[in-house]
């Protein structure tokens, strides 16, 4: 169920969500697969909201190979305020669709398996919706890890130089957003400019959140929102991670062009001037690039020299952090810039249709949360 965000009128006029009487219930809603680590604490934290009203949390289960469907049902059989449905396509956007058609309050509040909701959260929430009218507001990813290269990976999330640009990774003061992370939304609102968009595996919230905007509705951003996040375990599947979502990001692009907030490019830009810088040093080493013209195209390295000096100082400054932790920021920087870019190159040049992301598999290509 979706509205091309062309389709929907340019005028942008300005207009609140509609309201929800005092006491209405929430829906959280929660697309799982292969989370049997994380499942636990992230139910626990979204159960433990304190809301003065009815709340209910639908899991979306994909075909999980790790135990992770046993738990969920296990932990239903528990509590009756959980509820389960089939995703046995595992995508994500499929996933949030089936949890929330088969939810029923009017307030939907979109849920990471590998994540947490800190305590206060949904309140505060559903307190800036009726105070701002918005129809989505959504706050701060608070990144956090257990071993070196999670810490790093983490240390990367939380930091512009990291992810850069969204206020929801670094945070910020309370303003309307292009976009917001996770996000708790109203659904009267999700009815009428279409739910996620299915065709899309990565990115799906910033094109809903698009649509949003261009019916004239607010999307805010709240840093008082906070939400714990745990990165990739891994080198492999970070970089797995970061080139399908960058892959998403090109496809995006083609489809909604200057729609794209500027910053999406600075990877990409990245990735074009370090392949400039090797085919230069290449060209000078065989000596088929030489004199003036050489000397200018040097100055390629410029920026490259540059960019790697911010990496380490971010490296170096970490307080508190670990020789191996610095290490780790130092490889984990440069693969979440460069596989992301690389990525968004491939999808402006070919699309992403095909495009999973399997960084919490090993040996499957099928689509993850």
């Amino acid at each position: 169920m979706r509205n091309d965000p062309g389709s929907i009128s340019a005028a942008r006029i300005s207009r609140d969500a509609p309201a929800v009487p005092r006491g209405s219930g929430v829906s959280f809603v929660m697309p799982v697969l292969n989370e049997r680590d994380y499942l636990s604490r992230a139910v626990a934290s979204t159960l433990a909201q304190e809301v003065d009203a009815p709340i209910e949390l639908v899991l979306a289960l994909g075909p999980s190979t790790d135990g992770t469907t046993e738990l969920a049902r296990e932990l239903a059989a528990n509590d009756p305020r959980i509820v389960l449905v089939d995703n046995a396509a595992a995508d994500i956007p499929v996933g949030l669709n089936l949890a929330i058609r088969a939810s029923h309050h009017p307030t939907i509040v979109r849920v990471d398996a590998h994540s947490e909701l800190t305590p206060g959260y949904t309140r505060r929430a559903l307190e800036t919706l009726e105070r701002t009218g918005a129809a989505n507001v959504g706050g701060v990813m608070r990144a956090e890890g257990t071993s070196a290269f999670q810490r790093a990976a983490a240390a990367a999330y939380n930091s512009r130089i990291g992810l850069g640009g969204g206020a929801y990774h670094g945070g910020g003061t309370e303003s309307e957003a292009e976009s917001a992370y996770l996000g708790v939304m109203r659904r009267e609102v999700l009815d009428e400019v279409g739910y996620f968009d299915e065709s899309i595996r990565r990115g799906e919230d910033w094109e809903l959140n698009l649509r949003i905007r261009r019916a004239g509705y607010r999307v805010m951003f709240d840093p008082a929102l906070s939400v714990t996040y745990h990165p990739r375990e891994s080198w492999p599947r970070l970089a797995r991670q970061f080139l399908a979502t960058g892959r998403w990001r090109g496809e995006l692009v083609r489809r909604y062009g200057s729609r794209n907030s500027v910053r999406f490019f600075a990877p990409p830009a990245l990735v074009v001037t370090l392949a400039t810088a090797l085919l230069v040093r290449v060209l000078r080493g065989s000596g088929a690039l030489t004199g003036v013209i050489g000397a200018i195209a040097s100055l390629v390295y410029v920026p490259v020299a540059l960019y790697a000096a911010i990496v380490t100082v971010f490296a170096a400054a970490r307080s508190g952090a670990t020789l191996s932790e610095r290490a780790w920021i130092l490889a984990v920087v440069p693969t979440m810039h460069i596989a992301w870019g690389a990525g968004f190159l491939a999808g402006v040049a070919r699309g992403a249709s095909e495009t999973v992301d399997t960084s919490r598999l090993s040996g499957r290509n099928t689509p993850l949360p």
